[in-house]
């Protein structure tokens, strides 16, 4: 994709996602809901007051600009500016974001009495605060990784969490500008990217890439990693099922030539799409099937071809395929890349069915 390409998906995203959210916008999902989007640990952490494993966790060395929200309801909680290493192996912070509620409740499972967190609007879990925290506060908010989601500066506003920019000397945007005025600050003139880019998940990309690579209109594939929470994921971390994401192919094509409905179509015919985190032998959330949309108009297609999928009654069960915003695509390690092109009757669980 070219930077102009991407430019303006995250013009666009800013104007979807709107202004910002207020804390009533944060709502818990069912536990339903939680038990499909959650991996294991996430749920235990949130939902059974779990503890994660201290320096082998996401968030305990990270120092990106940005801020901390909740992995089940996406509600703001701390911000980068406020992290600091407290030698203790989980992320640590001073305070949390100014105007943010965070519950406090007295912990005493152990013999020594802790101070609980938990977020305001879904309850999670989130980890605890003591008293030897630095100067200014004099706290250390010590939080599990799993119970946090980060978004990067410069994705707060598409995100919806632009009201939280100025705290890092950025104004808020109102109004986007145009592709032609984004072109004329680089001195270059905005010429419009003539394919598009489909990112799906369905179990092993292996198979996935072999039979989408074969699709008149399709240009050109890779395979990677999406959907969750960890930051340059590898493959020896997303095949135990722990960063989140989900082993994806990336399909760029014309849309003059196949559109990315008939992409879709195929999709629901070359796995199983009723099987909750799971292809064949391959189990793990890793493994789900998944439809990673760029923009509004991707977002109705899909859930449109997924409905109509339902209807058609070709699958007697209930079709389990999540519609998410993709957020960021990592190439997977070049070995993965046309492995199937390069090894023959290699492993694939992928087949058409008609």
């Amino acid at each position: 994709m070219n930077q102009w390409a991407v430019a303006f998906l995250g013009v666009f995203a800013a104007l979807a996602m709107g202004k910002g959210k207020n804390m009533a916008d944060y709502k818990k999902p069912s536990q339903d809901e939680l038990k499909k989007n959650l991996t294991f640990e996430q749920f235990n952490v949130t939902q059974n007051a779990g503890t994660e494993q201290p320096y082998k966790n996401a968030y305990w060395n990270h120092y990106e600009e940005g801020i901390y929200v909740d992995v089940v309801s996406g509600e703001p909680l701390f911000s980068s500016l406020d992290k600091y290493d407290s030698k203790c192996g989980w992320p640590s912070f001073s305070k949390p974001i100014e105007g943010v509620k965070i519950k406090e409740l007295k912990d005493n499972k152990l013999a020594q009495e802790r101070t609980e967190v938990r977020s305001g609007a879904a309850d999670s879990h989130l980890g605890h605060v003591f008293n030897d925290g630095p100067p200014s506060t004099g706290l250390r908010y010590c939080i599990n990784s799993a119970a946090m989601r980060f978004v990067p500066k410069d994705r707060l506003e598409a995100e919806g969490y632009g009201q939280y920019l100025p705290l890092f000397g950025k104004k808020k945007s109102e109004e986007a500008p145009s592709m032609a005025t984004l072109g004329a600050r680089f001195g270059k003139k905005y010429v419009p990217d003539p394919l598009s880019t489909a990112t799906l998940a369905g179990g092993c990309f292996w198979g996935m890439e072999d039979i989408l690579r074969k699709l008149p209109g399709v240009v050109d594939t890779r395979v990677g990693y999406t959907g969750g929470y960890e930051k340059n994921p590898t493959y020896e971390t997303v095949k135990k099922g722990s960063s989140g994401h989900a082993e994806a192919i990336e399909i760029r094509f014309d849309p003059k030539k196949v559109s990315y409905e008939k992409i879709l179509e195929l999709f629901f015919k070359m796995h199983d799409p009723t099987t909750k985190n799971r292809q064949g032998n391959d189990v793990g959330t890793q493994y789900r099937s998944a439809i990673f949309y760029q923009d509004e108009d991707q977002k109705k297609v899909a859930e449109r071809v997924k409905a109509a999928v339902q209807k058609s009654g070709k699958w007697k069960k209930d079709i389990v395929t999540e519609i998410s915003p993709l957020l960021e695509f990592y190439a997977a390690e070049d070995y993965h890349q046309d492995y199937l092109v390069k090894n023959p009757g290699g492993y694939s669980c992928h087949f058409i069915r008609e």
